[in-house]
């Protein structure tokens, strides 16, 4: 516990610090509104991509599903704030989406994630579907005709904040006895069975979480942009979403936001290349993929809690 509370203090100053540095940087005039739009674009696109790697990259399993929990999450959002337009409203949204998130997690996730594999994927792309389809032809939704003019709450500071917020929240639950047993389902799940480990109960906290992340980036998502329709939402989401976890390492928290910050640099400096951006994009997927297969940074993390241990240990042997 003392070295969880020394690494959450570490990671909050970092986080404060860096804070306070992109908001002088805006200030200054270093940062305009299109950088700013690509911070955003980045830090949304963290939270989704972290609560998927929770689910495939530390529980192992291979879900298709987070677009559609993302869509439960936007269109909450998109909604409530049309007809309660203030800052109590866009909260209320989140917490709304989050919930009803979590409700079609469980529905979704009993039957499911007794598959293993391509057939979860499949699953979970399916159920993915559904949500898009109901949505779709709700009239409460406006149909294929999506929702236009929502308020916007979500601005850079709310959502590097939430970022924040997520990605400890998703680092402490992968450091406790929670993430252990998680983990432990992910390398064997026969043996964790053996050993005592509800099996079942774990692949279906870590979906869980990892759909009410979903929901919280689908929130910010129609927020910032102020306009959503159910195309948003369809398979290429939550493919892309699996790039960026397959980029920076599955079984890291690190390497997903390096992932999320590599793709959305390269991202803003090929809008100048028109329609060649998405070859010079996808080329360099290629290579990379190419000569790191296991992704950017595997499944290494940067950890303060592991120097402090390490510094106990020597201390100990001496």
């Amino acid at each position: 516990m003392k070295f969880n509370l020394k690494a959450n203090l570490i990671w909050l100053g970092i986080m404060v610090a860096g804070f306070v540095l992109i908001d002088a940087a805006e200030f200054t005039g270093m940062v305009n509104t299109f950088i700013e739009n690509a911070m955003v674009t980045v830090g949304i696109n963290i939270i989704l991509a972290t609560g998927l790697n929770l689910i495939i990259g530390f529980a192992g399993q291979f879900s298709l599903g987070h677009a559609g929990f993302m869509a439960i999450g936007a269109y909450a959002t998109g909604i409530m704030t049309q007809n309660m337009a203030t800052p109590l409203g866009f909260w209320l949204s989140v917490a709304v989406g989050v919930v009803i998130a979590i409700i079609a997690a469980i529905i979704i996730g009993v039957p499911t994630l007794r598959l293993r594999g391509d057939y979860l994927a499949i699953a979970t792309m399916g159920a993915a579907e559904i949500i898009r389809v109901v949505i779709n032809n709700l009239k409460i939704t406006n149909g294929p005709a999506g929702i236009f003019n929502i308020p916007q709450f979500a601005t850079w500071p709310v959502v590097y904040v939430i970022m924040c917020i997520t990605t400890i929240m998703i680092a402490n639950f992968i450091h406790s006895r929670a993430g252990r047993a998680v983990m432990s389902v992910r390398e064997d799940e026969i043996a964790a069975s053996a050993m005592g480990i509800n099996t079942t109960k774990w692949k279906l906290a870590a979906f869980v979480f990892g759909a009410a992340t979903a929901a919280i980036g689908g929130s910010l998502h129609a927020s910032y942009l102020q306009t959503i329709a159910p195309g948003d939402f369809g398979i290429m989401n939550s493919i892309s979403l699996l790039i960026i976890v397959v980029l920076g390492g599955t079984g890291s928290l690190t390497g997903t936001v390096v992932a999320a910050g590599v793709l959305g640099v390269i991202d803003t400096v090929l809008q100048n290349f028109g329609t060649l951006r998405m070859v010079i994009y996808a080329l360099a997927l290629i290579l990379i993929m190419v000569f790191k297969p296991s992704g950017l940074l595997g499944r290494w993390e940067l950890s303060f809690k592991r120097v402090g241990t390490s510094k106990k240990k020597e201390v100990v042997d001496q």
